[in-house]
């Protein structure tokens, strides 16, 4: 027996004094509402209501406790109000994942902005590079690269994350340019664990066919930033994604190589714990996020 629509039914029986008529308010049929009170009497082990030719009149019992049902059903009514108010409002905690690079150079001035839009927000940030759970860790939003593989999931296409290869010119002085994928066997490649597991990177040609390049060199890390910073040191060839090179090329400091060639971008998601009943803060998060990756997004990035 749902005990609120009970009690709500019983308020109406005793304010109309009519179990048709409060049927048919509730939007129920009568021997429902008639079997629901019954219910409601046997579980409280009193009667609550006369019934007679002339209508429907609460007992002495049921008087005490239909003041105290409006009394519930008044707060219960807040409490919808208050649900549903937070519901449409961006407003209170809103605690977002992603990874650390992207994290650090592209999403923290995003929040930024987004927070001084909605200044009743309050945010927590999470920056790991391994897999999190959304609904175990308590996430709200989480930003992920790549192909979703959890499709319980609730998702939103934000953009595209495009991938370039770089090294410095000293590094290039020493030992030439690679104007091939096959070219770069020559050369000392800096290897993004994470992504480029196999040692293998990935091209594709202006036929759109992909070239698959074994590469092989002094450093593989997990850390982008690091791989960034090998790269501006001279010491090898890195595939980067462009939000984490586009500084360093923009100053020189790295050139980008074999423009002929493309390496495999990848979709840029946010995910949430469900596709419904998505709360306001989230689903405004979202929306404005898909409006912030655009045509070459990462040459506004810091």
């Amino acid at each position: 027996m749902d005990r609120i629509q009970a009690v709500r039914l019983f308020i109406r029986v005793v304010d109309l004094g009519s179990f048709s008529k409060a049927a048919a308010d509730m939007g129920m049929g009568q021997p429902s509402a008639t079997k629901l009170v019954a219910q409601l009497e046997q579980q409280l082990g009193s009667r609550l209501l006369h019934r007679s030719t002339h209508g429907v009149t609460p007992t002495e019992i049921g008087a005490l406790y239909y003041e105290k049902c409006k009394l519930i059903a008044h707060h219960v009514e807040e409490a919808e109000t208050v649900a549903s108010l937070l519901q449409s409002q961006v407003q209170g905690g809103l605690r977002i994942s992603t990874s650390v690079a992207f994290g650090r150079r592209v999403l923290v001035p995003l929040v930024m902005r987004f927070m001084q839009l909605n200044p009743k927000l309050q945010i927590e940030l999470n920056f790991e590079d391994r897999y999190v759970n959304l609904v175990e860790q308590g996430i709200d939003v989480a930003i992920r690269m790549g192909r979703l593989a959890d499709s319980t999931l609730g998702a939103r296409y934000l953009g595209i994350n495009p991938w370039v290869l770089v090294a410095a010119p000293g590094y290039l002085e020493r030992r030439g340019t690679p104007l091939s994928p096959a070219d770069l066997a020559a050369h000392d490649a800096l290897i993004y664990s994470t992504v480029q597991g196999d040692a293998r990177w990935h091209f594709i040609g202006a036929d759109g066919q992909l070239l698959p390049v074994p590469v092989k060199g002094p450093l593989r890390s997990n850390n982008l930033s690091a791989l960034l910073a090998a790269a501006r040191g001279g010491m090898g060839v890195a595939a980067l994604p462009w939000y984490v090179a586009y500084e360093s090329v923009n100053s020189g400091v790295v050139r980008p190589l074999l423009g002929d060639w493309a390496l495999p971008s990848q979709e840029i998601h946010a995910v949430y714990p469900s596709p419904r009943l998505v709360p306001a803060k989230v689903s405004g998060f979202v929306a404005w996020l898909q409006g912030q990756f655009g045509e070459a997004w990462w040459t506004d990035q810091k």
